[in-house]
């Protein structure tokens, strides 16, 4: 009798511990609109490319997760700190190098991950690239880049 009331009183305090702790959050809260989504990271990523057009490599780093990692060199970059230092480059002179735009986003169900693609331009407007990026939504409403990688340029 004794053990079972030490088995029912550990089951208790086990449960109520269990009750208290902080939940993982729920991929099944209901569901997800991931055609506003999609529209979400379309945008963000319109804004990520204004970055290079106004010459402002401050607001191209906010666009990037604090873990991103970037196939822009010999070695992939790994954390915003390093894709900013290499990225500078781009970013130095009074005209943009290069500017790109997406052409196609696709959203997790979960809508915890999207991917966008898109042509990448030279300042002619040749096409000369295309990308592909990873952004994680980090909050409601707020898109970070977790990984980017260019690709030769493909006709649609």
């Amino acid at each position: 009798m004794r053990i079972a009331l030490s088995c029912l009183a550990l089951c208790s305090s086990l449960l109520a511990a269990c009750a208290s702790a902080p939940s993982a959050p729920s991929t099944t809260a209901g569901p997800v609109d991931r055609a506003l989504l999609e529209r979400q990271v379309a945008d963000t990523e319109r804004a990520f490319a204004k970055t290079m057009a106004d010459r402002d490599l401050a607001g191209f780093s906010g666009f990037l997760s604090e873990e991103t990692v970037f196939f822009s060199g010999p070695s992939p970059l790994r954390g915003k700190a390093a894709v900013t230092d290499w990225w500078k480059r781009f970013y130095d002179k009074p005209a943009a190098p290069f500017s790109w735009r997406p052409d196609r986003v696709e959203a997790l169900d979960s809508g915890t991950l999207a991917l966008s693609t898109g042509p990448v331009f030279d300042p002619a407007g040749k096409c000369i690239g295309r990308f592909t990026s990873i952004w994680r939504q980090e909050a409601p409403g707020v898109w970070k880049i977790i990984f980017d990688k260019g690709g030769p340029c493909e006709e649609r």
